[in-house]
């Protein structure tokens, strides 16, 4: 009986150093480094979405063939759900801050990102299911899927001033890539 509540009570306080011992390294990136890889994962994609955008304002406005646009259309909104699907991967190998709420605020910005690329791709499957044989209706379709777009890229976007992780909000104000 001695010998097995020796064993218990030097097993008890091995599993007790291990648990002090991976208390104590945080298991994640700081604030500012998370941030600064969110960031810099981020400005890539903006950049992209930017000239998507544009090049989509553009197509709406140019004299070209419906059957034209439609092809340009579902490669622009292709592009920006690839772009989408980038930004999401770079912020998942961010992995989860060393922060109070840092999962929580992780989780958050994956969500996010996921919403915009599946808003670009359902954009692109609308239009791409439209018909161009009538041009009228072929381009109130087309406004349609960019309004629906619109209202779901707005309704996923995330507000890093509204974190509710005062480091990590602190972070994303202070690290130059984020400004």
């Amino acid at each position: 009986m001695r010998t097995c509540r020796a064993a218990a009570g030097r097993l008890t306080a091995m599993l007790a150093t291990v648990v002090v011992l991976a208390a104590g390294c945080g298991g994640g990136p700081s604030p500012g480094a998370w941030a600064t890889s969110v960031c810099s994962a981020l400005i890539p994609w903006r950049a992209e979405i930017r000239k998507l955008t544009s090049s989509t304002d553009q197509q709406m406005t140019a004299r070209t063939s419906p059957a034209q646009a439609k092809e340009n259309l579902v490669r622009l909104f292709e592009g920006a759900e690839q772009a989408s699907e980038m930004a999401l991967r770079r912020v998942e190998q961010a992995g989860v801050p060393d922060a109070e709420q840092g999962a929580e605020v992780s989780a958050r910005f994956r969500t996010s990102l996921a919403q915009m690329r599946d808003a670009y791709g359902k954009a692109r499957d609308s239009i791409d299911g439209l018909s161009t044989s009538q041009s009228t209706v072929f381009y109130d379709g087309v406004r349609a899927a960019v309004e629906t777009l619109n209202r779901e890229y707005e309704a996923s976007a995330l507000d890093t001033t509204e974190l509710n992780s005062e480091e990590l909000r602190r972070a994303f104000a202070e690290v130059p890539e984020c400004r």
